[in-house]
């Protein structure tokens, strides 16, 4: 019987990490799972739950040494580890640099150790600011807040360990993924778990502006598949957008899921629009996305108790939650 080949998952027990140790599974691997279940849930890995082919070790991505066992024979490393959310990177920056960038080069030294044939990042989309639209690759990189930096230079060191270490590398830049058993904590941010914790309270949904800004929203299966197609390529030190390509409104959200709505103030530093250009992905990995918007919103509504207990915003909660948003970030006046 040959051996499962062995994928390293990070952040593995959480929103997007979980769906991809899922498409894993499916594919045939054994999965090591790194996670140390601040925003990860076990919940994520349920149906693993007795597979002795899916592994998870509770810990710091910061606390791994390059030679430990965990990543020994692992052919693929998925890095999905790190922290999320605009405000409290206003609030915390030194933590975010330290667990996007100080963490990313961890889990660097430990595939590199461990020669593995590729080691894809999760990069943000953030990292392209207020941009022109659709946007390339190649768009210049202006962040407006540290989670969008920090998420930025851990991707620059990524491309740094392929330049010198000759790491095999690709780097996955996600738009707006969405879909189930995304984060039901923390900080006010996400649009579809501030939704769907208002609708099973029968609240209305707090729209930013008018409601006519929109996102390019991904089905979050439709990302996995994308990850798993940028490991298995024979292509190195590639960035590819990964997103639908066809932004949707946030007012298009509201009409599919059903309800009344309150409006809130426009934030600094969002973009009215984003628009992956997807032209490099689907030309270089053959992927494009499979999960129609109003289908992701069905299968999100099919599941939507799980969003029971997370936190239930309204104006007055969210306008508290983003005053240093709106401190740091307003436009400056010139002196």
């Amino acid at each position: 019987m040959t051996a499962r080949p062995i994928a390293i998952v990070t952040g593995g027990a959480g929103f997007i990490g979980g769906h991809m140790v899922d498409l894993l599974v499916e594919q045939g691997f054994a999965v090591r799972v790194i996670d140390n279940m601040l925003g990860g849930r076990e919940a994520n890995l349920a149906q693993h739950r007795g597979n002795p082919d899916v592994v998870l070790e509770q810990r710091d991505i910061r606390s791994y040494a390059p030679d430990d066992i965990l990543f020994r024979g692992a052919k693929y490393v998925f890095h999905f580890a790190g922290i999320g959310d605009i405000v409290p990177s206003i609030e915390r920056p030194l933590e975010y640099m330290s667990a996007n960038v100080q963490g990313t080069a961890h889990m660097l030294e430990c595939a590199r150790s461990a020669g593995v044939a590729k080691f894809v990042y999760a990069a943000s989309s953030s990292c392209y600011g207020l941009a022109g639209v659709p946007t390339r690759e190649d768009h210049p990189i202006a962040p407006q807040y540290p989670y969008a930096l920090s998420k930025y230079q851990g991707e620059q060191a990524v491309f740094h360990w392929n330049a010198v270490y000759r790491l095999p590398v690709n780097s996955i830049r996600i738009f707006n993924a969405y879909g189930t058993r995304s984060r039901t904590s923390g900080a006010y941010g996400a649009v579809f778990g501030v939704f769907l914790r208002q609708k099973l309270a029968g609240k209305p949904f707090t729209v930013v502006g008018d409601g006519t800004q929109s996102r390019d929203f991904l089905y979050v299966t439709d990302v996995a598949r994308a990850f798993l197609a940028a490991a298995q390529t024979g292509r190195v030190g590639r960035v590819y957008n990964v997103g639908a390509g066809n932004p949707q409104s946030v007012n298009r959200l509201v009409e599919l899921l059903g309800g009344e709505t309150t409006h809130i103030p426009k934030r600094p530093g969002e973009p009215d629009c984003t628009f992956a250009d997807i032209g490099r992905i689907t030309s270089e990995l053959d992927w494009k996305p499979l999960v129609s918007f109003e289908e992701g919103v069905r299968k999100i509504l099919d599941n939507i108790d799980y969003w029971r207990d997370a936190p239930l915003w309204d104006p007055s909660s969210i306008a508290q939650a983003t005053k240093t948003w709106f401190e740091f970030l307003s436009p400056r006046e010139k002196t």
